[in-house]
């Protein structure tokens, strides 16, 4: 039995038509559109769903997710849907449903070049002492959990901001080889900030984590609601603590270069219901001239 997810209050967005098959079982199909039109591994996409009659809530599942939904009346509802950068190009089914009618449609993702990365560097920089990887595994461990949990209600408001001046580089997604070896692909975007910047909420949240992190330093994580979370990491300065509630444009720190960071810059990653998406998709999607 699919679980039942609540929706929040109203976001209003215009939808961009894809491709959808009405199910055989349904007289009464759902009508459903996208945008952006197209999707791209580490891509926010904003789907809108109308009902044919008044309903309380709908159901949605991508990805092998149950995704929430957010009502701007009893016939329409918004869903956030990320790709998450591991995605693989291809067609991918998205099951809509409320009561009897149902309908499902094929949400089409192409192919992204990530860049790749050589550096050499000293080789206590890429590998950690014995002694500092249970520390490692816990917090790894924690921040899973955190991606895991999937809040409600809605927390933030309006279009979500830039947190620095300072335009963010194409780092998302980036393969790096350290030493000769393959990391992990860079999740989040980097803006070149210089050391002391203010960095401010892109948007309303909870602060669910304030604290020093061995790999990312100085780190934040905002729970916005409804599994939407901003994580931002290396900072200088911490001007927040767990359970602080923020509005856009608060000041939570400065940028800075603590953890595993060769210098000072601003980390930002974006979660989305557990996909990792790149966060100038999300200003691109959620900016303030959409808000």
């Amino acid at each position: 039995m699919k679980a039942v997810i609540a929706c929040a209050f109203a976001i209003g967005y215009v939808g961009i038509g894809i491709h959808q098959d009405a199910s055989s079982q349904t007289p009464a199909p759902i009508a459903v559109t996208a945008t952006p039109k197209s999707a791209r591994p580490g891509d926010l996409v904003v789907l809108t769903i109308v009902t044919p009659t008044p309903v309380e809530s709908v159901q949605v599942r991508a990805f092998d997710r149950d995704v929430p939904c957010i009502a701007i009346n009893k016939t329409t509802f918004s869903v956030l849907v990320g790709i998450d950068l591991a995605v693989a190009p291809g067609t991918y089914r998205i099951a809509v449903e409320s009561g009897a009618a149902r309908t499902r449609f094929s949400l089409l993702v192409t192919a992204r070049k990530f860049a790749t990365r050589t550096l050499n560097v000293d080789p206590a920089f890429v590998n950690p002492p014995p002694s500092a990887v249970p520390r490692i595994e816990r917090e790894a461990k924690e921040l899973e959990r955190m991606w895991q949990t999937s809040t409600s209600p809605k927390l933030w408001e309006g279009g979500f901001v830039p947190p620095v001046p300072q335009p963010p580089n194409s780092a998302f997604g980036t393969r790096t080889i350290l030493n000769g070896e393959a990391r992990s692909p860079h999740s989040g975007a980097d803006f070149g900030s210089p050391a002391g910047t203010p960095i401010k909420a892109p948007n309303a949240g909870r602060v669910v984590l304030a604290d020093s992190l061995y790999y990312t330093g100085n780190t934040i994580v905002i729970d916005h609601g409804l599994g939407l979370y901003s994580l931002f990491a290396h900072l200088s300065e911490v001007n927040v603590h767990a359970d602080d509630m923020v509005k856009t444009g608060d000041v939570i720190g400065t940028v800075g270069a603590t953890g595993r960071a060769t210098g000072p810059h601003l980390h930002w990653s974006v979660r989305i219901n557990r996909a990792r998406i790149d966060p100038v998709s999300l200003l691109d999607v959620l900016g303030p001239r959409r808000g």
